[in-house]
């Protein structure tokens, strides 16, 4: 019943291409860290060959997808199609993706060589490189019959973007993004313009969780650890008792010989964002 293909077979391009709605699935590299799920839809997307498949990133209060591409070692993503007419069919594309930001060169070139029309919400182009492709029945897979899509998220940032045009400056993309776009729920580094205006523009950024797990810092390319800070406590408190008994150069002996190792009270692997 399911058939798996190195690349997506032609004879599903029009179809891919007719659907209204995909779902796109991304995860950390951590065992802790959350799956996230997200629905895309509209005319945003498109296929430049039959290994890769592209879509628009429009503007949201969350920035899972992005974080979890830019993450050191990462970048997986899965595309899911679902046949809601017509004979049944799922399509999963699976591959790693690309994050092209707006206003950064990658973004403007592929916009202008695809005649992609941005939007006022447009966050990222996202490009995925697919490895391999995966069909199966969809019999169980309900029929729904398309109405419309929302127009909400299109006005609400078309309205955003003529009060800053007006010379409202609080009104800017760049800020909305770094109070909703800075980190994942976990706690990832996610867009970078977010990042920077962030920090440039001393702008808090929204908490994602509540509860026992949510992070209780965010992640950097320097970040330090617990295991770290613990490491520190126990050297600076074994070196001093050395200098008061034995003298600071047996002190600094000894210091050279000691080796940090990873605390086993420490499950969560550090992650740096590339």
């Amino acid at each position: 019943m399911g058939s798996f293909y190195e690349t997506m077979p032609r004879s599903l391009f029009q179809w891919i291409l007719a659907q209204k709605i995909f779902w796109v699935a991304t995860a950390p590299l951590s065992g802790s860290g959350h799956v996230n799920i997200s629905p895309k839809g509209g005319s945003y997307f498109g296929l430049i060959d039959d290994k890769t498949f592209w879509y628009m990133d429009l503007t949201g209060s969350g920035s899972e997808t992005i974080a979890h591409l830019y993450e050191k070692g990462n970048g997986r993503i899965t595309v899911l199609f679902n046949a809601f007419e017509g004979p049944p069919r799922i399509l999963r594309l699976f591959g790693h993706g690309e994050v092209f930001e707006n206003g950064t060169g990658p973004f403007e070139e592929f916009v202008k060589k695809h005649d992609v029309t941005i939007l006022p919400g447009t966050r990222a182009i996202v490009l995925a490189h697919i490895h391999q492709v995966g069909t199966s029945c969809g019999f169980s897979v309900p029929f729904y019959e398309y109405k419309e899509h929302r127009n909400t998220l299109n006005q609400y940032f078309e309205k955003k973007d003529a009060k800053f045009r007006a010379g409202n400056e609080k009104e800017s993309m760049p800020r909305y993004w770094a109070q909703k776009n800075s980190w994942s729920m976990d706690g990832l580094p996610a867009l970078h313009v977010a990042q920077k205006t962030m920090v440039q523009e001393k702008i808090q950024p929204s908490k994602k969780m509540v509860g026992p797990r949510a992070p209780s810092q965010y992640q950097n390319a320097n970040r330090f650890g617990l295991e770290h800070l613990i490491l520190v406590a126990l050297a600076t408190a074994i070196l001093t008792t050395f200098v008061m008994s034995f003298g600071a150069e047996t002190a600094r002996t000894v210091a050279v010989k000691l080796h940090a190792s990873t605390s086993p009270w420490v499950g969560t692997p550090l992650r740096t964002a590339s």
